[in-house]
């Protein structure tokens, strides 16, 4: 409904995106019957806020035919009964196009011309057409207006003057279904403030439905969201991997605090699993933090201002960036933006140079990291150094 909305305010919107906006209005009904039995303060007030807007989309339903063309220049949108304007000019052409609808049938009766056609193309509007074995039979009052291999078409005075009252009742026919449609669109656009607070209850309640979907779809449960700097996960899995894996899931424990482990090094082989772990991490706190459940046994989670990863490698050539520069470049915005609340997810910094460099440069971000203390809080921007151990305050709670 917003997307819609949005259109409809910026006077983009088709009539298939009027309808479409009709469509999803009248699920509001429901939607409020549903939420009348729904205990808790959140769906009570999602309740009060959902706007039926039945005013509206009867006035759609109203106004437009009930599957409109996509654009607007195709004609045809505007309902019968709606302007007179309209329906007189339509009922004044309507002659004219069953004339030139049965044209056929009368002028091959009328000249024996078994095969004579009536067309039309925009270029030269609409022709009788005539194939050349048949030329002679042609009448004196048909005139010439094109030659083709194997036919001659003409036209008549009488056939022109059918199609001049019909294309110019088709251009009229238009330009008054266009102000028609662009009064609708104004007068939808006008309540915005009951469509966007509609709009939002409904895209509230969307959410919480799917957060209770998967949660109980893939059995997971309610963290226990605190302002301690705990993390502590138990049978932790990644939501993503865990759906799109065929074989069962391993889940993982984690623990991070000030006093138990506020750094986790994690290492082992390739496809161990170490990226999926930390990246899980990640992922449990910001769902917990969106207002979901989790994928784990039980959940811990503690203040956490901020996430920062650094993860995967790559270059941007067209910068002249290299795969170390850029690697380099984000390791230290999150330094210098990280606060001691703050959770790092940081993978295999140092790869894109030699072994004993990325070493030196993991080494002096761990004794960086876990230095963080209250002077981060006050925006202080303390120097890097690797030349002695840290020891400023022990940092929130950070995963390497």
């Amino acid at each position: 409904m917003e997307r819609l909305f949005g259109r409809i305010a910026a006077d983009r919107a088709t009539p298939r995106d009027l309808v479409a906006f009709a469509d999803s209005a009248e699920c509001v009904p429901d939607l409020r019957t549903l939420l009348q039995s729904a205990s808790g303060t959140l769906l009570a007030t999602l309740h009060a806020e959902l706007d039926p807007l039945a005013d509206l989309s009867a006035d759609v339903r109203h106004t437009l035919v009930d599957e409109p063309p996509p654009h607007l220049r195709e004609g045809g949108v505007i309902r019968p009964g709606v302007s007179d304007a309209l329906d007189n000019l339509l009922a004044s052409t309507r002659d004219s196009r069953q004339w030139i609808a049965s044209l056929q049938d009368s002028e091959r009766a009328a000249t024996g011309i078994g095969k004579l056609k009536v067309g039309y193309n925009k270029v030269f509007g609409y022709y009788l057409e005539v194939p050349r074995g048949q030329l002679e039979r042609v009448p004196a009052h048909y005139m010439p207006k094109q030659t083709l291999v194997a036919a001659q078409r003409y036209i008549t005075p009488e056939l022109k003057d059918k199609e001049q009252l019909v294309l110019r009742a088709e251009d009229e026919r238009i330009r008054i279904e266009a102000q028609l449609f662009a009064a609708l669109r104004a007068r939808l656009a006008a309540p915005a403030a009951r469509v966007e607070r509609t709009a939002t209850a409904v895209a509230t309640l969307d959410v919480l439905a799917a957060f209770a979907h998967v949660a109980r779809k893939r059995d997971y449960v309610r963290p226990r969201l605190d302002d301690g700097d705990r993390i502590v996960l138990r049978r932790s899995r990644h939501p993503v991997v865990e759906a799109l894996v065929e074989t069962e899931f391993v889940p993982n424990d984690v623990e991070l605090s000030r006093d138990a482990a506020q750094i986790l090094v994690i290492t082992g082989p390739n496809m161990g699993g170490k990226s999926t772990f930390l990246r899980q991490v990640a992922l449990i706190v910001l769902m917990a933090y969106a207002g979901s459940f989790v994928p784990a046994a039980s959940a811990e989670i503690g203040r956490v201002d901020r996430i920062f990863t650094r993860v995967g490698a790559a270059d941007n050539l067209a910068r002249g960036q290299s795969t170390f520069l850029v690697e380099m470049t984000e390791t230290a915005k999150i330094l210098n933006a990280c606060t001691d609340d703050s959770l790092v997810i940081l993978d295999e910094v140092g790869r894109g140079t030699s072994t004993h460099d990325g070493m030196s440069l993991a080494w002096a971000v761990l004794e960086y990291l876990h230095g963080l203390g209250p002077a981060r809080r006050a925006r202080s921007s303390p120097p890097i150094t690797t030349s002695s151990p840290c020891s400023r305050t022990p940092c929130r709670a950070c995963a390497i």
